[in-house]
This record gives C-alpha cells, sequence and structure tokens, in this order.
C-alpha cells in the first residue's frame, strides 16, 4: 500500500475532491480489475471511454479517481485528480508506483516500420552471449530469465510495462531489450522511461488508418519521439527520411548503413545459402572492423545486424560475442526456416502488408529458386485496400501465389479471397485459391518441385486464428508436421 501523496508528484492535476492522503493498493484503467483501495485512470480510447466507467470503478472499491474531465456524483471520500491527459498520467503513475524500476536497467528500445522485433531479438542474443542477464519485450513474447510470456502488445500498458521491469530487476537481469511501436508512443505508454540507447531502424507507410494513426506524418512524429527520450539513439543512415528521422532529435547519434556513409558499415555483403537455410555475410567497417554471418535472408538482414552491432558496440561488447550469437540468431516467424524436404526450403513470415510482403519476396528473388511460391492470405476487420495490394504484389513476384485464410474475423473468409484474387487479377500471376490453410499448406509440399522456395506469410509467430469472434488453435509449425506425418508412403 502506498500514500497517493507519494506517487503524484509526477504528474500535473487539479485536485476536484477528496485528499491526496489517501492510501492506495494498486493502479488500473480497467474498471473490471478494479480492486479496493486501487487508483482508477479513466483513459479515453478510440471505442470506449473511461470516464464512463468512474462510478463501476468506485463501487468494486477505488479510492481514486484520475480523469481528463471532473466527475459528478462521485462519493465525497474518493479522491478525484483532474489531468490533461489520462495516459499520461497513466505512465508516470505506474512508473512510480514501481519506484521507477527502468531506472535501474540498462535499457534499449527498438522502433522501425520494419525488423523491431529481429533487431530486438539480436540485441538480447548478444548480450546473453556475452554474459548479461537480459529481458526482452516485444511483438512475439516477453522473456524473463528462462520464462517465457506470450504477448498481447507490442508494447504493454503502462501498468503491466512497470511491473515486468519490477520483475527483471528481482531476477537479476541487469538489461532489458524492448520493441516501441508508435501506438505506444501515441499512447505515452513508455513516459518516464529515458532509455540508454534508442535504435531506430527505418521508417516506411504503415499502420495509417481508423484506429491507427491519422496521417503518415503524425505515424513518424511518433516514431521519432524514441530519440527524444534516448541517450544515445542508433539510427538507419540508409533510409531516405534520415534527415527528417533525426530532425528534433536531443540524444547523441550514432549510424549504421549498406549503401551511405555512417559510423558502422556493411562491405562486400554476399547472400549465403545452404540445404533448407537462407543467409548473408558482410565484414563490419567504420567504427569496428570484423566479419559477419547471419542465417536470415536478405540485406534487410544485413541492416539489422548492423544496428545490433551498432548498438551492443556502445556497450563495449566484445566482437567474438557479436558473431557467434549473430551466426546463430533464430526468430520465431520472421523468415523462419523449417525442415520439410531436401529438395525445397520452406520458410514462415509475419509479413502482413503491401510494403513487408514486396520487400520479403524481392529478397527471397534474389537467391534464385526454381520458383517462388507465396502463400498468404489477409485479416478481416482490416483495411481493404491491403487485400488488392498485397494480391497484386504476389502476382507480379511470386511464380506462383497460394490465396489461403488469415484471420477473417467477422467477415467471410470468401469475401477476403476475392478481394486478393481482384489484386492478383491485375498481373499476370499464377495463383490457386485454397480456403483452408492447412489444405493449402499441403498443397505446396505434396506438388513440391526441386529448387522450391516457399514462403508461408502473414501469420509469423501466431499460433492461432480468429474466425466469428473466437480464437481457435492453429500453429502453422504444427500443421506441417501433422502433414508429414499424414503423407508418409503417400509423397
Amino acid at each position: 500500500m502506498k500514500n497517493m501523496r507519494t506517487l503524484q508528484k509526477r504528474i500535473a492535476y487539479q485536485l476536484q475532491q477528496g485528499s491526496l492522503d489517501a492510501e492506495v493498493t494498486g493502479i488500473t484503467c480497467d474498471s473490471r480489475k478494479v480492486q479496493p483501495q486501487n487508483v482508477f485512470v479513466c483513459i479515453r480510447g478510440n471505442r470506449m471511454d473511461g470516464h464512463v466507467y468512474a462510478e463501476e470503478a468506485v463501487e468494486r472499491g477505488a479510492a481514486v479517481l484520475v480523469a481528463e474531465r471532473e466527475l459528478e456524483g462521485i462519493p465525497e471520500k474518493v479522491t478525484v485528480l483532474v489531468v490533461k491527459d489520462s495516459r499520461e498520467a497513466l505512465a508516470q503513475l505506474s512508473c512510480a508506483w514501481e519506484d521507477d524500476p527502468a531506472q535501474h536497467l540498462v535499457t534499449i528500445g527498438v522502433t522501425g516500420t520494419k525488423g523491431k522485433t529481429t533487431t530486438a531479438y539480436m540485441i538480447y542474443e548478444i548480450l546473453r552471449k556475452a554474459g548479461i542477464r537480459a529481458g526482452l519485450i516485444g511483438t512475439i513474447e516477453t522473456r524473463i530469465g528462462e520464462k517465457s510470456i506470450p504477448s498481447e502488445n507490442t508494447t504493454p500498458e503502462p501498468v503491466v510495462l512497470q511491473k515486468l521491469f519490477s520483475e527483471m530487476m528481482r531476477e537479476g537481469c541487469t538489461h532489458v531489450v524492448m520493441e516501441v511501436s508508435s501506438q505506444a508512443e501515441k499512447q505515452h505508454r513508455c513516459d518516464g522511461i529515458t532509455f540508454d540507447y534508442g535504435v531506430f531502424t527505418n521508417i516506411g507507410n504503415d499502420h495509417i488508418g481508423a484506429g491507427e494513426h491519422a496521417s503518415f506524418a503524425e505515424y513518424l512524429s511518433c516514431k521519432k519521439k524514441l530519440l527524444r527520450t534516448c541517450r544515445t539513439g542508433i539510427v538507419n543512415r540508409d533510409d531516405k527520411r534520415f534527415p527528417e528521422i533525426i530532425r528534433q532529435s536531443t540524444c547523441r547519434l550514432v549510424t549504421f548503413g549498406c549503401r551511405e556513409k555512417a559510423d558502422f558499415m556493411a562491405a562486400d555483403a554476399a547472400l549465403d545459402q545452404a540445404p533448407g537455410v537462407l543467409g548473408v555475410s558482410y565484414r563490419v567497417q567504420g567504427a569496428a572492423d570484423f566479419p559477419v554471418r547471419v542465417d536470415l535472408p536478405g540485406l534487410f538482414s544485413v541492416s539489422n545486424s548492423l544496428a545490433a552491432i551498432a548498438v551492443c558496440a556502445q556497450m563495449g561488447i566484445p566482437e567474438k560475442a557479436m558473431q557467434e550469437a549473430l551466426s546463430a540468431v533464430r526468430v520465431r516467424g520472421r523468415c523462419e526456416a523449417v525442415p520439410v524436404y531436401p529438395e525445397m526450403t520452406l520458410l514462415i513470415d509475419y509479413a502482413h502488408n503491401a510494403m513487408s510482403l514486396e520487400s520479403l519476396l524481392k529478397t527471397l528473388r534474389k537467391y534464385h529458386p526454381k520458383r517462388l511460391i507465396c502463400l498468404f492470405g489477409c485479416g478481416g476487420n482490416r483495411a481493404r485496400d491491403r487485400r488488392f495490394q498485397m494480391g497484386e504484389v504476389s502476382g507480379r513476384l511470386a511464380d506462383l501465389t497460394v490465396i489461403t485464410s488469415d484471420n477473417p474475423r467477422d467477415e467471410e473468409p470468401q469475401a477476403i479471397l476475392d478481394d486478393i484474387r481482384t489484386g492478383i487479377g491485375k498481373t499476370e500471376g499464377a495463383f490457386v485459391e485454397i480456403a483452408d490453410r492447412k489444405e493449402a499448406i499441403r498443397y505446396v509440399i505434396e506438388n513440391r518441385q526441386p529448387g522450391d522456395l516457399v514462403v508461408l506469410a502473414g501469420k509469423g509467430h501466431e499460433t492461432y486464428q480468429i474466425r466469428k469472434g473466437k480464437r481457435y488453435e492453429m500453429d502453422e509449425r504444427v500443421l506441417i508436421r501433422e502433414i508429414l506425418e499424414e503423407s508418409k508412403g503417400n509423397v
């Protein structure tokens, strides 16, 4: 239990009623989770307004309410603080509740349109190889010691985030690597944290639309916030918007790149290929000088690993630890190679929009497969244009497209497939349509040809499918194993 007077020091507010001497037992912004003597923060969201649930929170025992406007009908014994922005207040109160655990950790934040997850894993694995006990927070999972917790958001809400930091400290972690999404910055989830290092991988047109960002300018502005809340920024010099990215930054800057002159540069980059595995090799030059091999495909793997090297070099990590970690790093659902048959290479990747799919297919095409086969679907209740765009990209770049289902959510799967087919129709690309994802995967395996390179796009690390409001278990790795077992003696 803590006194509200000790928690409120970092927020600006007006006291509508009650006393700052209120004793509180925790903080939440979910009225359903309010416990006796909690602080309930009223958050105004896209679909719901937490202010509507203030009275319900009081009925559940809330001792303090934090709101963006004065509240009516609240019992006098309940303290009410009125703030300009409830999300900012939630983040600062969460930091104070956990006694600012991030101040006792070396914090590395990673943002960007593409490559956040892979870069974060690379940094994390390098730290581990160097004997450093580190935590990881990202799109796929949170790792604390040997424990893995599946993620709900790329960057957790402030209450959860600060609790994770505290748990990492208790488990002996000294460093934490975390993905910082644009939505997290927009919603102030990381407020109160000054990152020791902020990594900016790249910027592209994404996450713009209803419920996300109103414009590219807003999206970029949210991404750039990391470079005003970190001590050292690690930025991609190759990005065409580099001048915009670093404008208004307040940190020390370190750059990496493959084309433009940067502090950490890649020379002699080459594509490497072994049975079932695609990789890259290059030599780091500039502020460091040593060879690197990564068993993840494409020049974006060079860029991601360069970013990891640049930040780890600032921490004095030995070159050998970087080399060994990068040669062994694997990221679930990010160009993840799955062994199938020797004559084909099969990858699982999270590419779920036109930009990421185009980048992926162009990269894979450079390995000169006999056939490049792309299997994908599109999520329901999302921007419809994405379906046309992804269909057109795959039809143009793949030798064969297999249209299938992703997360149809509340839409009819066939309607989504029809839209994708419309996009493919703008090209001369060959395609087949198999709505059932397992049967679609079975098709590409059973109809394989020597030299095929197959990518299952869109699901990545996800192990479920959402249909009509229900979540069903569906892991592509499991589906592949089942197909191989069922095919024994028949293929």
